[in-house]
């Protein structure tokens, strides 16, 4: 099966039951999606399919053939961070990074229906993204600084 993930394609051999995750992380090696509880509810894997954000735990891989998949290690584009990627970063916003990717992702689609979210509506679209380290105000407040950089 051949997957097209970060603007590459991949050739795996895989069973139907493979959830995306899990080939991500072992079979090709693209460890910035975590594992967090293998639910979905979490957030910690989720990444971009087609541009939308999905969680990759619960995610059967053969479910994405022919859509683009887009991991945080395909963000950043020509040596520069993406706007959300620099935004958590000018804003130091996480403790123990381990839901960074998926917040990052999660931000990334938000972003992309909502270009100018209110908070309320960064709350609301951020929801079932869970930090351990209870960085929540932090997270919307690089969420807004994300805005201002794409904007600029």
């Amino acid at each position: 099966m051949d997957l097209t993930i970060n603007k590459k394609k991949y050739s795996v051999n895989i069973s139907p039951e493979d959830m995306l995750l899990n080939v991500l992380r072992h079979d090709l090696d693209l460890t910035g999606t975590k594992y967090g509880c293998g639910e979905g509810a979490c957030g910690a894997c989720t990444v971009l399919i087609n541009g939308v954000a999905v969680r990759s735990c619960i995610t059967k891989a053969t479910s994405v053939e022919g859509k683009e998949i887009t991991t945080i290690e395909g963000l950043a584009s020509h040596g520069k961070l993406h706007p959300v990627q620099q935004a958590f970063l000018n804003v130091d916003v996480f403790q123990c990074s381990y839901c960074a990717s998926g917040m990052v992702m999660s931000s990334v689609s938000l972003l992309k229906k909502k270009p100018e979210p209110t908070e309320e509506e960064i709350i609301t679209g951020m929801q079932g993204n869970v930090c351990r380290c209870g960085t929540y105000p932090r997270i919307i407040k690089g969420i807004q600084e994300a805005v201002k950089i794409q904007k600029s």
